[in-house]
């Protein structure tokens, strides 16, 4: 079963407005200024043997992506669940509605 546009869309629009608030993120944008001087230390002088700064580079690198990708999926999760919450009361909600309001071919059941 395909998701309708309407929905792939919102999905789509909540994914892109978290991955903006994550990137405005505090420890995010941290990580984003040591990874930005460590990358700007190891091409200062492009000296090949300066293998310990690209090193170090790297590491703080795939740290910040991991941060963000640890943020967007608690993120996910969360609306996820929040998601499934929503419609399992609208499922309740529905259930309820026809128990107070029979259809007609249950009215003729009970003649």
């Amino acid at each position: 079963m395909e998701f309708p546009l309407w929905c792939q869309r919102a999905v789509q629009d909540r994914v892109d407005c978290v991955a903006a608030r994550i990137v405005r993120h505090p420890d995010i944008c941290r990580l984003r200024e040591e990874e930005d001087k460590a990358f700007q230390q190891l091409f200062a002088n492009m000296d090949i043997v300066r293998l310990p700064e690209f090193s170090e580079w790297e590491d703080k690198h795939h740290c910040k992506h991991a941060l963000m990708n640890e943020h967007l999926y608690r993120q996910g999760l969360q609306d996820g669940m929040q998601l499934a919450f929503a419609l399992l009361n609208m499922l309740d909600t529905d259930e309820m509605e026809g128990d107070l309001h029979p259809s007609s071919s249950d009215n003729l059941k009970g003649s």
